[in-house]
């Protein structure tokens, strides 16, 4: 494509041209001709209007350099520019007006999501879920980008964003198609920030051995955890991913994440199931470095049974280990009732009394270990109390009163999204220890009592009846969000929204997008994405109420934010449809 003639590109300095939709600049520098991309790379502010000096292009808006030949960056956070290939030919000037690539778009914005969570960029980040978004990469991919980073750069291990990152993951089906970019971008930016300026893991490998059964490496493991030899337990943990099934992996976890009572205020097993979750999305072939990843969080942990609330008035810790067998890393006093109710399978003849909730929701704690204690030697599994303890840790979140403290919301979110992980195992692998999970979820909710004094009702189906239509009732449900105070109003709104028989899909994109329009912290997030769960789980109409309202009214207690991570996502997406910030 003809430009001008050398002269008069030598007398301008710069022209601007366009052809086959792309915008282009091209210098004339130290007696040579160069072409790149009229747009900056990082907020399209246009090039034409910028400074060259010494072969470097520099931008006036944000100060990105580049390298005038190739339009390769000096600045990460920038991007490179495109460049296109140019020739002067009889005193005219050409530009092909494609720009030279040795990548596809994929490779590409692969390359700028690794550069945009090893340099904590939340505007690259953003541009680069959209751009692999647009080149139909599936989500998978970037996940497990950020799973491969988030174990690899922090030596701490797994925390909040790889948990953030895999409760995203979880919710991508109940969100809005434009919301699933946002999930992503919030998953993989929490990553990022998690590891910003923290030392890499470095591996401890497994045993040369590989004959060595599995009790004995469960010994070895939950040993090593119990005296907090993070070295070996690590060995221990590679050594079964390499010889034992998925199934025999998972119940060593859970043994040591249940041989103490609620260990890190459930954070523990909470992180052991996602990074399991997360390996059904990425493969389990990721595993060895995965669940390494979790091992800090086992041998680091706090113990409940040492702090005064599970002690004093009432021991409860110690009541739960009278049914353990002893001690907390006891089993065989459930392994008594166990038997008793026919095995870890159950009879098949338990069915939930109907005050079982209202006993689980009451101030004796004796009176919820005998129900649970007697519900297992009648051949409850574990997976049939997990369904109960958690529909009564939601009702916690669902009637909290706001007349506590704002830091209470967190109490009683730790004892939900606990219980809701402790749920989650038991539908997937089979293990005694897992009754010490439900147990301890079970304990907490009798301690979160007091949360619920005065506990504001869930609505009525009949109360809440209205002939409004339910995209009206969403749209005010959003509204609420935009205010801060309309706690108990989301609840209401939701009670509403069903009476009318709104589409629950609808009414979880509504909260979904609530959701990821606000600067959310760790626990909002995951109660968007343990509240669905317990939708999905629930056995009657009053549990899945309970569990949209919890949702609602934990949102309501925790916005507006300030929106900055959306303004971040605006802008990348505004960027990637052309459009020119700088005139906005």
């Amino acid at each position: 494509m003809n430009v001008a003639t050398v002269d008069e590109l030598e007398g301008e300095g710069r022209i601007v041209t366009s052809a086959g939709g792309n915008s282009i600049v091209v210098f004339h520098h130290e007696g040579d001709v160069h072409a790149v991309d009229l747009r900056c790379p990082h907020m399209g502010f246009p090039l034409s209007d910028g400074t060259v000096e010494d072969g470097v292009l520099t931008c006036h808006w944000h100060h990105a350099r580049f390298e005038l030949s190739c339009g390769d960056t000096f600045d990460p956070w920038a991007d490179d520019v495109p460049a296109y290939p140019t020739e002067v030919r009889d005193g005219e000037v050409y530009v092909r007006p494609e720009p030279e690539r040795d990548r596809s778009p994929a490779e590409r914005w692969a390359d700028r999501l690794e550069t945009g969570m090893e340099e904590n960029l939340r505007l690259v980040i953003a541009k680069s879920v959209i751009g692999l978004d647009d080149a139909d990469v599936p989500h998978a991919e970037p996940l497990a980008q950020g799973v491969e980073f988030g174990t690899r750069y922090r030596a701490d291990g797994w925390s909040s964003g790889l948990t953030i990152l895999a409760a995203m993951a979880n919710v991508l089906d109940d969100l809005r198609p434009e919301d699933r970019r946002r999930a992503l971008y919030t998953g993989l930016r929490h990553v990022a920030s998690d590891c910003a300026g923290e030392p890499p893991a470095f591996d401890q490998p497994a045993f040369d051995a590989d004959e060595v059964p599995f009790e004995r490496l469960k010994g070895w493991f939950r040993e090593n955890v119990e005296v907090r030899d993070a070295d070996g337990a690590e060995r221990v943990l590679r050594t079964a991913v390499e010889t034992c099934s998925r199934e025999e992996v998972e119940e060593l976890l859970f043994a040591a994440a249940t041989d103490h009572v609620y260990l890190d205020t459930g954070h523990t097993l909470d992180f052991c199931n996602k990074a399991v979750e997360t390996l059904d999305r990425v493969g389990w072939e990721r595993a060895d470095d995965v669940l390494a990843s979790l091992i800090p969080s086992l041998t680091d942990a706090t113990r409940s049974e040492e702090q005064s609330e599970w002690r004093q008035p009432v021991d409860v810790a110690g009541l739960l280990f009278e049914v353990y067998g002893g001690g907390p890393t006891d089993t065989e006093g459930l392994e008594a009732l166990v038997e008793d109710g026919g095995g870890l399978e159950g009879s098949g003849d338990w069915e939930r009394p109907d005050d079982f909730r209202g006993t689980l929701l009451d101030d004796d704690p004796h009176a919820i270990v005998d129900a649970l204690t007697d519900a297992v030697a009648a051949g409850a599994t574990p997976a049939d109390l997990a369904d109960a303890v958690c529909d009564a840790a939601a009702t916690r979140v669902a009637q909290f009163s706001p007349s506590n403290e704002f830091s209470d919301w967190n109490t009683v979110h730790h004892t939900f999204t606990y219980a809701s992980a402790v749920r989650e195992a038991t539908y997937r692998v089979e293990t005694v220890e897992l009754y010490r999970g439900v147990f301890d979820a079970a304990m907490n909710v009798y301690l979160d009592r007091f949360l619920n004094q005065p506990a504001i009702p869930i609505p009525d189906p009949e109360a809440a009846a209205t002939d409004r239509d339910p995209d009206a009732i969403r749209d005010d449900l959003l509204a609420v969000f935009d205010r801060e105070g309309g706690v108990n109003r989301a609840g209401e709104l939701v009670g509403e929204f069903l009476a009318a028989d709104g589409d629950v899909a609808d009414l979880a994109a509504a909260l979904g997008e609530g959701l990821l329009r606000e600067d959310a912290g760790f626990h909002t997030l995951q109660a968007y994405e343990a509240g669905l769960r317990q939708y999905e789980r629930a056995r009657s109409e009053r549990e899945r109420r309970t569990a949209l309202v919890a949702i609602a009214r934990y949102q309501a207690a925790h916005f507006p934010t300030r929106r900055e991570a959306e303004q971040t996502f605006t802008i990348a997406d505004r960027l990637h449809r052309g459009e020119k910030i700088h005139e906005a």
